[in-house]
């Protein structure tokens, strides 16, 4: 069952929840953004969320303020980064509530994976093709949210957000539930064999099986590849001591359903991005 649920109401942004999570943790929003909605024009039309794809600034802000209004969180919560496709990790606290949500200038620099336990505060991290990572530990009540493109993923962004969850707030892995979100998928995700190197030498360090292997990744002969970023990203959660159990995977691809989200990969660059949330409320 696919685990992000359409949520539309009139003249509003569409949004998808993870529906589960929130009926089972009421402390809890969490969710990912569409296309539609919002107040941009096209390429961006328009629920577009990012200041740095060339779109009208206050067209921006006001889409995330809809955003806000939809989710049923004050704007002064919304919390945005400045993502660098890496693996850096960071504590959000009540001084650094809302940084970012208005201007680039303002956001956190220079990090891909974010972390609190503090209510009030709703972690965002943009999307156009990259996986978001969703974390929640309902027993220490700590939230997490990671933007993994490929280069985050070999990274392991999930194992640093995971450490820091641990490490920081006592949280243990297997009581930790973990979301992979719309992105992407293998069907349209081709990649270089520098890509795809990066990939096998982390299949080699998981100690990865030939089937393991093929689930991730399938050679199509001249240097390409089809990358399965979600698969990956599902053994190195469980890699770091996620149960199954506790991981929910979207079959949502955002390069096949470009009428619901952006793509990247399929409207070459010029298009908007999606925002992924979690809050304690």
């Amino acid at each position: 069952m696919e685990p992000f649920v359409k949520q539309a109401k009139e003249d509003g942004p569409v949004l998808f929840t993870i529906a589960s999570w929130m009926e089972q943790y009421c402390e809890l929003t969490v969710g990912f953004t569409s296309r539609h909605g919002g107040v941009s024009q096209s390429p961006y039309a328009t629920l577009n969320s990012g200041l740095h794809v060339n779109d009208v600034p206050e067209h921006v802000v006001r889409n995330r303020e809809l955003i806000a209004e939809a989710v049923g969180q004050p704007f002064e919560a919304f919390t945005y980064a400045e993502q660098v496709h890496g693996n850096e990790v960071t504590i959000v606290s009540l001084q650094e509530k809302g940084m970012g949500r208005a201007s680039r200038e303002t956001a956190i620099q220079a990090k891909d994976g974010f972390i609190t336990n503090e209510k009030g505060i709703v972690l965002c991290a943009q999307f156009a093709d990259c996986v978001p990572l969703f974390f929640y530990d309902p027993v220490k009540r700590v939230a997490g949210l990671a933007h993994a493109g490929w280069k985050g993923t070999v990274l392991n962004i999930s194992m640093a957000t995971i450490s820091l969850m641990t490490h920081t707030f006592g949280s243990q892995a297997t009581d930790i539930r973990a979301a992979i979100g719309p992105s992407i998928r293998a069907c349209c995700y081709e990649v270089d064999e520098t890509v795809a190197n990066r990939v096998n030498h982390v299949l080699m360090d998981i100690n990865a099986s030939s089937e393991e292997r093929q689930a991730v990744m399938v050679d199509k002969g001249n240097g390409k590849y089809m990358l399965n970023l979600q698969e990956l990203n599902r053994k190195l959660l469980l890699q770091a001591g996620i149960l199954s159990s506790h991981i929910e995977v979207s079959q949502l691809c955002t390069s096949c359903s470009t009428d619901l989200f952006f793509s990247h990969r399929k409207e070459g660059g010029s298009t908007g991005r999606m925002i992924a949330w979690i809050g304690l409320l």
